[in-house]
């Protein structure tokens, strides 16, 4: 059975994560397409810039990273990657619903049906566009559906005007008259920018803060333990100096660094290999 909105949120809730992993979980869910033509995505992926993902969680770009880290080493099997260029934004899945059939016990029923499927929260194009000598997009219906469209698209940081006039121009050299409101969609799909253009983001990113030295270190202790191996570190560790041990060593990382349990346990692993105690 497809999946829904409400499918992946039940999953979500009984997935074993710390609570910030699952506030993140929420917020990729939220911005999941399942139409083509809604936001110009691929059904079933998200997308976001570190940035503005960071910038909506409220967090470092440092504890983002470790934060989809936990999703991607979690049953939900968060996947991501940018197929539209260094600077376009990433784009992101839950691997763990690729599958075409799932459980009966987590499938959704008849009645559960996912907001994103209402045509209101849809940015669907439809009906015919008026190829015309030129126009303001502002003062056309088009110009809120291209906003939307292009975050994750390869015109992404590209004005909303620069990518109409260039659609018209587009169209005329061909001599369309009248056009479906799809072909626009694929026009900005197919973006490529030209040799002297210049794209002209619509609004300034906000700086990043400075790194935190606390932060550095808790990041450099997970590094050295990756999070695919926490099972067989965590028992190798316990072998090594018992469970009361282990869990203090845990208890004394959250108090140090303020950190969610998850993120405190892969600290520990690393602390461990840096000092010897086991293996890589």
């Amino acid at each position: 059975m497809e999946p829904t909105t409400g499918l992946i949120l039940r999953r979500i809730t009984q997935t074993d994560l710390s609570v910030s992993a699952h506030k993140l979980a929420t917020v990729i869910l939220d911005a999941i397409a399942w139409k083509e033509g809604y936001n110009g995505l691929p059904r079933g992926t998200a997308a976001f810039t570190l940035a503005g993902l960071a910038s909506k969680m409220n967090i470092s770009r440092q504890y983002l990273t470790e934060l989809l880290a936990e999703l991607e080493a979690s049953e939900l099997e968060l996947r991501r990657e940018k197929p539209n260029g260094k600077f376009a934004p990433w784009l992101f899945r839950f691997a763990a619903f690729d599958a075409e059939g799932e459980d009966q016990d987590v499938e959704s029923g008849t009645g559960d049906t996912s907001l994103s499927r209402d045509k209101d929260n849809k940015t669907v194009f439809s009906g015919q566009i008026t190829i015309g000598a030129g126009s303001n997009v502002f003062q056309t219906c088009w110009a809120e559906l291209i906003k939307a469209a292009k975050k994750a698209l390869p015109c992404w940081n590209v004005d909303t005007q620069v990518i109409w006039d260039r659609f018209l121009a587009f169209n005329r050299a061909r001599g369309n008259d009248r056009v479906p409101a799809g072909f626009l969609l694929g026009f900005m799909r197919r973006w490529r920018t030209s040799p002297g253009t210049v794209s002209r983001p619509e609004a300034a990113s906000a700086p990043e803060r400075a790194p935190d030295p606390r932060e550095r270190e808790l990041h450099d202790q997970i590094k050295a333990a990756p999070s695919g191996n926490r099972q067989f570190h965590a028992s190798d560790l316990c072998r090594l100096i018992g469970q009361a041990a282990y869990d203090a060593r845990i208890l004394e990382v959250i108090r140090q660094f303020g950190c969610p349990r998850f993120t405190a346990t892969l600290a520990v692993h690393g602390r461990a290999v840096m000092a010897g105690e086991i293996a890589r």
